[in-house]
């Protein structure tokens, strides 16, 4: 079976598909997003055809409904499909064809579709959507629960093997969220960690402007620390985080540790070429 969501973040503008199924690498497969156009979800004998045909007929100026029964029309095995679409205007439509292997089926609300085939127990998409409509957060975050949500009702009839999240936001320079575990007996339990490790990057992403917060970054740093701590999450926080921002004696104080544990990363500070290692450099012997 594959269970999947499309949905929108009617704040941010942000669209995105998540998807496991008991086959390797999906998101190679299911997933198909255009920031500002469409998402769009293809499985059960999927037509990976589907994603870039229907996003280009949204980008035309297609609806959803009618992008879809486009190609559905065409397809040479229309009973076999299911495919969901949603807009960046945050309208869906959703086909499943009678010929998907049961329990199959789809479930629509404001901003997302959630469709499955091959269900252990037809509850799958009411609890993806119970789910995801009592979320909060990012949008991969939501995606993440009701993912999660699938498989508290048993997913798929074969079990799991790849999970895929991949969020666009709206502009020409997107901002992306494309992870996958390919193949992995638990990979939605991965597919957690990941989000974690990008929600925790993104928390200590150096801060812009002369003169930051340094109070708010620390704590900032706390809390991505334990989200998901990492020996690369600490260097780089304090290379670029600290060092840039005349607190090179802090940061020196968060690496010195991380140096006795692991001495290569004091070895990467001295190849480093940027202006932001000089005053560590200083501070320690190579």
């Amino acid at each position: 079976m594959t269970y999947s969501i499309v949905a929108r973040d009617p704040e941010t503008g942000d669209l995105g598909v998540a998807v496991q199924t008991h086959q390797p690498a999906v998101g190679a497969i299911v997933p198909w997003v255009k920031a500002g156009v469409g998402a769009v979800a293809t499985q059960s004998f999927a037509n990976i055809n589907f994603g870039p045909q229907v996003l280009g007929l949204l980008e035309a100026g297609l609806d959803a409904r009618a992008a879809l029964t486009a190609v559905i029309a065409a397809d040479t095995m229309p009973a076999r499909r299911q495919l969901a679409v949603i807009s960046a205007g945050g309208q869906t439509a959703t086909h499943t064809g009678d010929d998907c292997i049961p329990f199959a089926g789809h479930r629509a609300g404001e901003n997302y579709s959630v469709q499955a085939n091959m269900m252990l127990t037809d509850r799958v998409p009411t609890a993806m959507a119970v789910a995801f409509e009592s979320s909060h957060g990012p949008l991969a975050v939501r995606l993440m629960r009701a993912l999660e949500a699938a498989q508290g009702e048993g997913g798929d009839i074969r079990g799991s093997q790849s999970a895929a999240i991949l969020v666009r936001a709206p502009g020409p320079l997107s901002h992306t969220w494309d992870l996958r575990i390919d193949n992995d007996p638990a990979p939605l339990a991965k597919l957690a960690e990941l989000i974690k490790i990008r929600l925790a990057g993104e928390l200590v992403t150096p801060l812009d402007g002369p003169s930051p917060d340094i109070a708010a970054f620390l704590l900032a740093y706390d809390e991505a620390d334990e989200l998901a701590g990492s020996d690369e999450q600490t260097f780089w926080f304090a290379v670029r985080g600290l060092s840039p921002h005349g607190e090179a004696e802090r940061a020196a104080a968060l690496l010195e540790p991380l140096f006795a544990r692991a001495p290569q990363w004091k070895e990467l500070l001295f190849r480093l070429a940027m202006p932001e290692a000089e005053p560590l450099k200083a501070r320690f012997t190579r």
